[in-house]
């Protein structure tokens, strides 16, 4: 009896340390992540009300031209002396930049507000959401993007994606915009950029090029689809990044058999938006109708042999150097969740992308854009 509840007691002492350094983590991380919120937040508010000052000086100026790049010269020179390096003219500039493209974003009164009550916490002063989610590294990036939705696009996915500096870049270098929308219905492309990429149906998730520029591998030299599936696995996580959201990786090579014979599946992905299997086939040169339905045995394996209850119908995906559309679309039944995209070792020209973009956008509008 005594030996039992010491052991009681014992028990519960260990419980409740347990519990202490659980919330103990739990309360220093969420202060934390507070902190550099707070901080992140006050940094860009900075820069947004300097930008605003220095919009409002130069207007006033008479000759504007001359005068705008005194007052940069001369802010520069007296916040140096002040505070050493950081704010260059090229700085300034930008933060003047900043101002003007989310100006709509924040009321006079906010500023205003912000400016006087310097002492109070700047989380508190905007009740429903903040005006800036990223850092000052990811706006210079955005500014540079003309197109409006498109730069709330890149925003609204680096937010949902946790995207660092780098990967925003490379997204956007891509061309991740275009080359997702292109296609889609008008709905689709006005969405995104309020929310981001949409993850509603298997066609969402699939791509047409897929960019593998990561790779290193020329366009015109000859490998095979081993060196192109080995390449793949040694940059899995800029692969993950081209692939998009919800992928975690699965197999490499994944044999089932089937009547004794065996059968492998070069990549298997899942994602966890969609909550399927998605299957990948390399092909090297373009694509033939027998690629096709050797991929179709696949998905329907996975189907019928990997798929739980819960789980909806697997997706095929081929990537191939090239494909005619005519001979996949009479090969495939409809609603087959096979797709056929290409892939290039390049990254595409933006220019040729958005005008293509351009012209479905002005189909889908009747010529309204």
């Amino acid at each position: 009896m005594e030996e039992r509840l010491i052991k009681g007691q014992l028990d519960f002492t260990e419980d409740t340390l347990d519990s202490l350094c659980k919330n103990a983590v739990e309360l220093i991380n969420y202060s934390r992540s507070v902190v550099l919120k707070e901080v992140n937040l006050l940094q860009l508010m900075t820069y947004f009300t300097l930008g605003k000052w220095i919009v409002e000086v130069q207007q006033d100026g008479e000759n504007r031209a001359q005068y705008g790049k005194k007052v940069l010269k001369t802010l520069s020179e007296t916040l140096h002396k002040e505070f050493g390096k950081g704010f260059s003219v090229e700085t300034l500039t930008n933060m003047r930049k900043f101002f003007l493209t989310y100006k709509e974003r924040i009321p006079e009164p906010v500023v205003t507000k912000f400016v006087s009550e310097k002492s109070q916490p700047l989380v508190t002063k905007f009740e429903n959401e903040l005006p800036f989610h990223l850092s000052w590294s990811h706006y210079l990036i955005l500014m540079r993007i003309e197109n409006s939705e498109e730069r709330n696009f890149y925003e609204r996915q680096a937010l949902k994606e946790g995207w660092g500096k780098r990967e925003l870049q490379r997204q956007y270098g891509s061309s991740l915009y275009e080359r997702l929308l292109i296609g889609k219905d008008k709905d689709k492309i006005f969405a995104s950029s309020h929310k981001g990429q949409i993850i509603e149906k298997p066609e969402d998730i699939v791509k047409d090029p897929y960019v593998l520029e990561f790779l290193g591998l020329d366009e015109k030299s000859d490998f095979s689809e081993t060196e192109l599936e080995t390449n793949l696995i040694d940059h899995l996580q800029e692969f993950l990044l081209e692939l998009g959201t919800g992928f975690t990786f699965v197999a490499r090579q994944k044999r089932f058999t089937f009547e004794e014979e065996h059968f492998r599946v070069d990549l298997v992905f899942y994602n966890r938006l969609l909550q399927c299997f998605v299957l990948f086939d390399l092909k090297t040169e373009k694509l033939k109708h027998q690629d096709l339905g050797q991929m179709q045995m696949y998905v329907n394996y996975y189907d019928r042999y990997e798929k739980q209850d819960f789980e909806n119908p697997t997706v095929g995906i081929l990537m191939c150097r090239d494909k005619s559309n005519a001979m996949v679309e009479l090969t495939l039944p409809e609603n087959s969740n096979i797709y056929a995209s290409r892939y290039q070792l390049y990254l595409p020209d933006k220019k040729l992308l958005q005008e293509k973009l351009k012209e479905w956008m002005e189909e889908e509008t009747g010529g309204a854009c």
